[in-house]
């Protein structure tokens, strides 16, 4: 009898009763092991007959292993069973004879083997590089789980992205410029798969460890300097002499104080105080990240993770958007990062998603306020052909539904159906019962149109194992008004722009201003709004088909009042319950909603005084030219275009780069503390060590003390047993 326990937990936790009548086996790869493991299979893939002749090579080197071990054998044998006088054993002579021939026969065969070996293996190594990355890339992805419980992938899973990658990678003779190809499009690939399930904050934040650990890597053309990395993601403090600039706060003193210790900072406290004017300017402006900074800082322009340190301690309400910036001009295609899915509205991006699911991969909805994600999966069946009731079921969970969900499950595994269950978190004990069916139908196998979608609120308790295999997808609003506008304005298709007549395409691309403005404005907190309203594309798409029965039957005259009513008062206001902020919605339609709107037309309402605030409605264009006018001429987030202060963010903004910054430092791996040496250079200890070094702080404290055991002895009062 023997008992083999598994388990799916990374750092599992047993009790010391188990743990004494056990064996503990760490199965985890490593990342060395994986990227042998995915350099086979890069090679297996680009260059199969090399890969062959590897295989076959290693397999006969381990025949010759085998057959020399068997020839020992039997020639210790042999001499073991020999007469006194063996030189009369003619069959042993003889048999000493072909033993000695067959390994020299071997040992040559052997050495013209290791020679092959090493030139297959210079072949192999050319794709080393884009293994070392895959393998980093699946070690990143798993320490995401330290942001969210949901953020599980298995390594199933990355390897077949990391066949796709391979597959869509444009084909080149130059094995150099191939290579360069395959680890751009790995690196998108994986991002684009992950991030359709990231949360909108935590999207930045990917990004950043990304090309962090690029740099680290030396991928990239800007170094990773250890010692300004440390202090950018922990900011320390450093109290030393009063702060003389009433104009920077104590802490932003103290940090730069801080930053100041460091090598090639040591003037900027001095040079602060020195020009208190000229650093003033650069505090006080909207946009500080995108400005030189004075005197001969200016110089940082060439060196930005420097002048990253520089924000860091000055203005840190400003860190989201410098790292966003910075991201987009270190990551190689980082403007292709950075604006990933952004012209793709909803059914778009599940359509994407399909293409990457199999029979064996569910695709999972994870929800949010005012997203349909069964209206867009309703789409798709019709177009594939499903018919809801017969090869599509809808399946919402609850008391009682779990036995009619397996039972649909079984007949779409072998008919091909498809299959969707809602709110799967209301039921996680059935969701494991879930997770042994699906792996009962994967060794099975199942009808290749077979499908299985999930959808719940984001939650804690789904097992790992279920997550681990899904497609995730989170459909929520992006952050900054760009991406806003651009979704909303690709939540519609082209084919229904396309059939608008002019005076419509001008109202709709107004309407999805309004509907950007009034979800940017929630992050604003009790700045923008008294009470957080859920407004979603469904209020959009709601106002936009009212919008056009109103111009199917209006006369010449564009009825604004009436628009604007059903839009302010009806559509988007029937969320609104404060009455300040109906009068707020409403007063931003009086100034979007007019004939104006349909000629080019400010749309920054109260910003005519500011210079360079400014954005324009366009002359009536087609789908795509909208969308060029929104990424040439829509500048960078500012209160100002939803007529706040500029002071109105630096609250919210202040608070998401903390949150970020501690969220990277939990992510970075344990000798990210070590700044390369010093006396302040924190170095990561293992367990052994510390508890090593704990018992020689002990023994160096009391190894003199002497204690009188009689008088201790005398001391107690009640002795135990």
């Amino acid at each position: 009898f023997k008992l083999y326990l598994t388990s799916k937990l990374s750092n599992p936790h047993y009790s010391p009763e188990i743990l004494a009548q056990t064996t503990l086996i760490n199965f985890i790869a490593t990342e060395a092991g994986l990227e042998d493991q995915l350099l086979a299979r890069v090679v297996n893939t680009e260059n199969p007959d090399l890969e062959k002749q590897k295989q076959k090579l290693q397999e006969e080197f381990n025949q010759y292993k085998i057959t020399l071990v068997r020839l020992e054998d039997e020639l210790l044998e042999r001499l073991a069973n020999a007469p006194e006088d063996i030189l009369s054993d003619v069959p042993l002579i003889l048999g000493l004879e072909a033993t000695k021939k067959t390994a020299a026969d071997i040992n040559l065969a052997i050495e013209e083997g290791k020679i092959t070996e090493k030139r297959i293996n210079e072949l192999r190594e050319q794709y080393r590089p884009v293994a070392s990355e895959a393998s980093m890339l699946y070690f990143m992805l798993t320490t995401l789980n330290g942001i969210y419980p949901m953020y599980q992938y298995s390594l199933d899973a990355f390897v077949a992205f990391f066949y796709k990658s391979i597959r869509i990678t444009p084909a080149n003779e130059d094995i150099k410029v191939r290579i360069a190809s395959l680890q751009t499009c790995l690196r998108f690939t994986i991002y684009e798969w992950v991030s359709r399930g990231l949360f909108t904050d935590h999207k930045l934040i990917f990004m950043a460890q990304l090309t962090f650990a690029l740099m680290r890597r030396g991928n990239v053309d800007t170094v990773l300097d250890p010692v300004l990395f440390s202090y950018l993601i922990r900011s320390p403090k450093l109290i030393s002499e009063d702060n003389s600039l009433e104009w920077l706060p104590d802490s932003a003193w103290q940090s730069v104080c801080a930053l100041s210790q460091l090598e090639g900072f040591d003037s900027l406290a001095g040079d602060m105080i020195e020009a208190p004017g000229r650093f003033m300017e650069w505090f006080n402006h909207i946009t500080p990240e995108s400005e030189k900074l004075p005197l001969d800082w200016s110089q940082l322009e060439k060196e930005p993770f420097k002048k990253l340190c520089v924000i860091r301690a000055i203005r840190p309400d400003r860190m989201t958007v410098a790292i966003s910036n910075f991201v987009r001009a270190v990551l190689p295609a980082g403007e292709k990062f950075a604006e990933c899915d952004g012209d793709l509205n909803s059914v778009q991006i599940l359509s994407d998603c399909l293409k990457d699911s199999n029979p064996r991969t569910p695709l999972y909805f994870i929800l949010s306020a005012g997203a349909d994600v069964v209206a867009d999966l309703d789409k798709m069946a019709n177009e594939y052909g499903m018919v809801p009731g017969a090869t599509y079921h809808n399946i919402s969970m609850g008391q009682g539904q779990d036995i009619i969900a397996m039972e649909r499950l079984d007949v779409a595994h072998r008919s091909g159906h498809w299959v969707i269950l809602n709110n799967v978190h209301l039921m996680p004990r059935w969701l494991l019962e879930l997770e042994k069916r699906l792996d009962e139908f994967a060794q099975e196998g199942s009808d290749e149109k077979f499908r299985l979608f999930l959808s719940s609120d984001p939650a804690k308790n789904i097992p790992i194992g279920l997550l681990a295999r899904c497609i995730k997808i989170r459909n929520e609003p992006p952050t900054g008004m760009k991406p806003n506008l651009k979704r909303a304005w690709s939540s519609f298709s082209r084919e229904m722009i396309g059939e608008m007549e002019s005076k419509s395409k001008s109202i709709v691309f107004g309407l999805c201003y309004f509907h950007s403005v009034l979800t940017e404005r929630k992050k604003f907190g009790p700045k923008g709004f008294n009470m957080m309203y859920p407004f979603s594309l469904g209020d959009l798409r709601d106002s936009s088909i009212c919008l056009l029965n109103y111009m199917e039957n209006a006369p010449s005259k564009i009825p604004w009042e009436d628009l604007k009513y059903i839009f302010g008062q009806i559509i988007y206001g029937g969320h609104i319950v404060n009455d300040w902020d109906r009068l707020l919605a409403m007063t931003y339609l009086d100034f979007f909603m007019k004939d104006d709107l349909l000629d080019e037309s400010e749309l920054m309402p109260f910003c005519s005084d500011e210079r360079g605030v400014t954005f324009m409605s366009p002359n009536p264009t087609s789908f795509d030219g909208y969308l060029t006018h929104v990424e040439e001429t829509l500048a960078g987030d500012t209160p100002l275009a939803f007529g706040l202060h500029p002071n109105a963010e630096i609250g919210f903004r202040t608070e998401q780069s903390e949150v970020m910054f501690k969220i990277l430092m939990e992510l970075q791996p344990q000798d990210a503390g070590d700044t390369g040496g010093g006396d302040d250079t924190q170095v990561a200890q293992t367990p052994a060590s510390v508890a090593e070094q704990t018992l020689n702080d002990i023994i160096d404290r009391f190894a003199d003390k002497k204690f009188d055991m009689d008088e201790v002895e005398g001391s107690i009062d009640d002795k135990g047993p």
